[in-house]
């Protein structure tokens, strides 16, 4: 395994395991007289509104934007599904002030089958030195329906350094991965901490 693929693996639980695959089928069926697992199946949206799953595409998470949120300022937002804009990332990098607040966001989309267990995993680097990496639980998701077109999270908000010695560009390499270690995005990307925007 090369490095790069070490540093993105995720965490493992101790004594977790992922439970049995069901089909939508199969948690529409299950259970069907159980009163709380029909209430817990309806906070995941299963059962409800119109698939909007593509047939003719076999990906099972879709992630279609991620944004730069930041306090008092217009958000910065990449179209994931214009062409070329994830090779682009890497080239274009973000600029972030010094001790600036900020949070990522995506917006995403699951279709075909409920989606266990999603996690972002990013690794950033500066001068080749791994400096951090980051492991979030977004969750577990039904596939999209025409009631709830799309899933947003906003990630934990972070500050980013501040001083002489911080200042400057940084690599960074993340991911999207479920339970399955199924990868359904990996993109490298880079940011530039400067004393102002």
């Amino acid at each position: 395994m090369s490095n790069q693929q070490d540093d993105l693996a995720p965490e493992k639980t101790e004594g977790f395991k992922v439970g049995e695959k069901k089909t939508l089928e199969e948690y529409n069926k299950l259970d069907q007289n159980d009163e709380s697992l029909r209430r817990w199946k309806e906070s995941l949206g299963i059962g409800a509104g119109d698939s909007v799953s593509n047939p003719n595409d076999p990906r099972r998470a879709i992630i279609t934007s991620l944004a730069l949120e930041v306090e008092g300022r217009s958000d910065i937002v990449i179209d994931l599904t214009a062409p070329g804009a994830v090779e682009s990332l890497k080239n274009k990098p973000f600029t972030i002030k010094e001790g600036a607040k900020f949070r990522m966001k995506a917006v995403f989309k699951v279709q075909h089958e409920v989606l266990s267990g999603l996690k972002y995993l990013q690794v950033v680097k500066r001068k080749g030195i791994r400096i951090g990496k980051d492991e979030e639980m977004i969750g577990s998701y039904p596939p999209n329906t025409s009631d709830k077109p799309l899933y947003e999270k906003k990630f934990a908000q972070d500050e980013a350094p501040s001083g002489m010695m911080a200042r400057g560009h940084y690599d960074a390499v993340s991911k999207f991965i479920d339970d399955d270690n199924t990868t359904h995005l990996m993109f490298e990307w880079s940011f530039d901490i400067k004393k102002d925007w």
